[in-house]
């Protein structure tokens, strides 16, 4: 199950959010979203564990607690939309 956690400081690190969801089990990817320009995190990530149920009780677990100083907000990932390409307006 793919995982969104979003409201994350911005030094909030793949190996924190590893460490924080694998206490529920084992945790495929943790990767934290990185704006294209400035390389700064976005603020929000995604934790990727294989396991349904340990996913879930991780998501319970995990909402509204403190990670790195700030109140994290954690529910299953949607699938992303497609976006209509953008247009130049040159």
């Amino acid at each position: 199950m793919n995982i969104y956690i979003g409201n994350l400081a911005y030094t909030v690190t793949e190996d924190d959010l590893r460490d924080a969801f694998s206490e529920f089990g084992q945790v495929e990817s943790a990767s934290i979203i990185n704006d294209k320009f400035s390389g700064r995190s976005k603020g929000f990530g995604f934790v990727d564990m294989p396991n349904e149920s340990e996913a879930r009780e991780a998501i319970e677990s995990m909402n509204e607690k403190d990670l790195n100083g700030r109140t994290i907000k954690v529910n299953e990932a949607k699938p992303r939309e497609e976006r209509p390409a953008r247009r130049d307006r040159y």
